[in-house]
């Protein structure tokens, strides 16, 4: 089993940034796919970004591309997202998930079905 635990959302303005920490724990297996999933009131779980954790190819939403970044620092056991020019659609609860794939695999997905393990969430509000 993997827990994941989210930390970092905030109350900020439009334009604003923020950084999300995602901490995984009781990682056993050689490698995953880390991503980070957001939802907002009435609205289906959308996957924001995606890496795998051994060769750090990142993948992103039309959304969202070239405002986050995603990244990880592997001796942290930690997964980020740096968020700049947040919006007033960035609104939403902000969850991180893994799921395990072989290593060498350059497996990714952002499709909500594909993880197994979730975190709690964190929630993200950007104001006009």
């Amino acid at each position: 089993q993997v827990q994941l635990v989210e930390s970092g959302g905030a109350l900020v303005q439009a334009g604003g940034s923020l950084r999300l920490s995602c901490e995984l724990s009781s990682v056993y297996t050689d490698d995953y796919a880390v991503a980070w999933f957001r939802q907002a009131p009435g609205k289906e779980r959308e996957g924001v970004s995606c890496i795998g954790w051994s060769d750090s190819t990142a993948y992103y939403s039309d959304s969202v591309k070239g405002r986050f970044t995603i990244s990880t620092d592997n001796a942290k056991s930690t997964l980020y997202l740096q968020m700049n020019s947040l919006k007033p659609e960035d609104t939403a609860m902000y969850y991180c998930a893994a799921e395990t794939r072989f290593p060498g695999s350059t497996w990714w997905s952002l499709d909500a079905k594909n993880y197994h393990y979730w975190g709690q969430g964190t929630q993200v509000t950007v104001s006009s």
